[in-house]
């Protein structure tokens, strides 16, 4: 079936957060795709509401069944039905670990420059936001696994966020990197809550590794986060998962979603992951290389016309993370200013804590005509910032 990811719909008027800004704006900053849904999951949703009943819900067998399939076949996991655990979304998850692995007061550790809705889960909880800054060399991103071990060793330090594969950066962590990370956490007593929202969009090829798949030992220290709603752009209907495979901490973690009221589906929650599941894949194999293109069209432009900002390497997510190291001024400062003097909306990088003051992060999970705007906005904006 051909896909037609250059279609443009109008999401003006539409309560968008996304397009909630001028007429003369173009907004490519959220994580959320200008395509609509796969057809199957159009159909669904469809279907559900010709039914025109709409109560109360139960997880169905096929909602266990969709992602442990999908697992198995996509990512070379085996989860037990057990195992999962629905809710809401993957950020109110988040916040309910924090509330219920961790007490008020102790260091919650992430990796910056990471998501930055992180933070507040951290600091919003009473807990204290503990950064290990990335090594950046100019090209990709590692670890500095002294500093890792250091800020984990902290007795105050009781969790560690991981996000795999990374946003904003776009990295893919290998095999090797998440089991020395579940080693080093197990040897100081910290759980790791592992966001893997982005993980189905890998660059055409490529693969992201779940980090409870890489050993008994990260299994059993973790939590994951999972969903379909970045995946098949379906984010506003909060259809999610928890994965965690130790009974004490699914135990903890179902006890904390029931409490934050963050367990129960919605009407269209559990059959729409259900579909996007068991027949969006030829959908995302799709798009996967539409995106591809569109990063691929972004980074040939910014050599080709603006060679001081560069793209840095994405192996997954839509966004792209764009090295402004060589323009003065922060990245707050440059992108006010290209919204103001273009319309063009991409995110600052300073937001997403340090290591992130001088990158601006672009969303291309648009159609191409669109990206090519936002490039030719980007031009104008940077020729003007110099002068």
């Amino acid at each position: 079936m051909v896909y037609d990811f250059d279609r443009i719909t109008d999401r003006r008027g539409t309560g968008s957060l996304k397009w909630d800004v001028s007429e003369r704006e173009l907004p490519m900053w959220v994580a959320d795709m200008d395509f609509q849904a796969a057809p199957a999951i159009r159909d669904a949703v469809l279907k559900r509401a010709e039914h025109g009943i709409f109560g109360y819900c139960v997880i169905t067998d096929a909602w266990y069944e969709a992602y442990i399939k999908w697992w198995e076949s996509r990512h070379h996991f085996r989860m037990e039905k057990e195992w999962l655990l629905f809710t809401t979304g993957v950020i109110p998850a988040v916040s309910s670990a924090v509330r219920k692995l961790t007490t008020v007061g102790e260091n919650v550790l992430v990796q910056t420059p990471v998501y930055h809705i992180f933070f507040h889960s951290i600091a919003n909880n009473g807990r204290n936001v503990m950064d290990v800054p990335l090594q950046y060399d100019g090209e990709n991103y590692g670890i500095d696994f002294a500093e890792l071990e250091e800020k984990l060793s902290d007795p105050q330090t009781t969790m560690m966020i991981l996000c795999n594969p990374h946003n904003p950066v776009g990295k893919i962590w290998d095999r090797e990197t998440l089991a020395r990370i579940g080693e080093l956490c197990f040897r100081h007593h910290v759980t790791v809550l592992s966001d893997e929202i982005h993980c189905d969009l890998t660059a055409p090829g490529r693969e992201y590794i779940p980090f409870a798949s890489v050993s008994d030992t990260c299994r059993n220290i973790s939590v994951t986060c999972i969903a379909p709603t970045k995946t098949f752009n379906v984010a506003g209907i909060q259809t999610a998962a928890v994965v965690a495979a130790d009974t004490v901490l699914r135990h903890k973690m179902r006890q904390g979603l029931r409490t934050d009221e963050a367990a129960e589906p919605n009407i269209f929650a559990v059959n729409t992951a259900i579909a996007a599941y068991t027949e969006g894949a030829p959908w995302l194999d799709a798009l996967r290389e539409y995106v591809d293109g569109n990063k691929r069209l972004v980074s040939e432009f910014l050599q080709k016309n603006l060679p001081e900002i560069k793209a840095v390497p994405s192996e997954a997510t839509y966004l792209m993370w764009l090295d402004c190291g060589s323009l003065s001024g922060s990245s707050e400062e440059i992108s006010c200013f290209l919204r103001k003097k273009t319309g063009l909306y991409l995110s600052e990088g300073g937001q997403y804590g340090r290591g992130g003051e001088k990158f601006l992060r672009m969303n291309v999970a648009c159609p191409r005509s669109l990206v090519e705007d936002g490039l030719n906005r980007l031009r104008e904006g940077i020729c003007a910032y110099r002068e």
